[in-house]
């Protein structure tokens, strides 16, 4: 990592540069946005802003602005208790047309250990919940969804754990979810909490599959973000593009993390 004579990271100083340009994002029509499938990963915070604010329907109001075909959700059920969701997936349905993977045994969650994958269009097959090792309650959401005739896509959304030994064991655990490295197109989405690179990092655990890691694209804190905890990696190269921060005023106060969205080319 490059340093400064102020010993601050060069990717920090641009963050906090960029951060004085106005910006202000409307969803892409179809007409002027990249060709492919636009995915999204958000860590919605159980819905709660910066302002520490309880407001579900800004979490949707923002999913509105990104307008994905797919999107991982993490953090959208409660996390103890009945895990009840805490989105009005109805009502983002009609606003959006995306609807919930189905998953197994959730009671009143939306999802799996606080995942949800929503997708827009497509048939969904093979759907597992995969429990996730450590000491925090984490998971993993598997899902291969037929987009056409001709491409299907395989997605795991996932939400890594805080602890770094902890990560490195979750991350273990993805990569045996592969078989091989080039049976089929897949995603994975999610906050994985690492922003370390280097050998004691889960990235360089999961750059056997995954290769390396695109870009990092800072996220968190979402007033300012300066960690890169959100990804969106694929186990073929050039098969994402164009990923980057969803900064909007909106997104910004939402929750504590941006959304991070790229385009997917099968």
């Amino acid at each position: 990592m490059q340093r400064t004579g102020h010993s601050f990271p060069a990717s920090v100083l641009k963050s906090i540069r960029d951060r004085k340009k106005p910006k202000a994002k409307a969803a892409p029509s179809e007409g002027t946005r990249p060709a492919g499938t636009l995915v999204a990963s958000y860590n919605v915070h159980k819905c709660v802003g910066v302002d520490r604010k309880f407001d579900p329907e800004r979490i949707g109001r923002v999913i509105r602005e990104i307008a994905p075909d797919v999107i991982a959700l993490q953090e959208a059920d409660n996390r103890f208790g009945d895990r009840a969701g805490l989105l009005d997936l109805l009502r983002l349905e009609l606003e959006t047309g995306l609807v919930p993977v189905p998953v197994s045994g959730n009671g009143k969650g939306h999802g799996w250990h606080g995942n949800v994958l929503l997708f827009k269009r497509g048939i969904v097959r093979n759907v597992h919940q995969i429990k996730l090792p450590g000491l925090e309650p984490r998971g993993a959401l598997v899902a291969e969804i037929d987009l056409d005739e001709k491409r299907t896509l395989r997605i795991i959304a996932a939400h890594l754990g805080l602890l770094r030994r902890s990560r490195s064991e979750q991350a273990r655990v993805v990569l045996e979810i592969m078989n091989r490295p080039d049976e089929k197109p897949t995603l994975l989405l999610g906050d994985l909490n690492e922003w370390r690179l280097g050998n004691r990092s889960a990235l360089n655990t999961l750059h056997t599959t995954f290769g390396p890691a695109p870009p990092a694209v800072p996220t968190f804190p979402s007033r300012l973000p300066l960690l890169s905890l959100d990804r969106i990696m694929a186990n073929r190269h050039g098969m994402i593009s164009t990923v980057e921060a969803h900064d909007t005023p909106l997104s910004r106060v939402a929750s504590d993390h941006l959304p991070l969205t790229g385009f997917v080319r099968l």
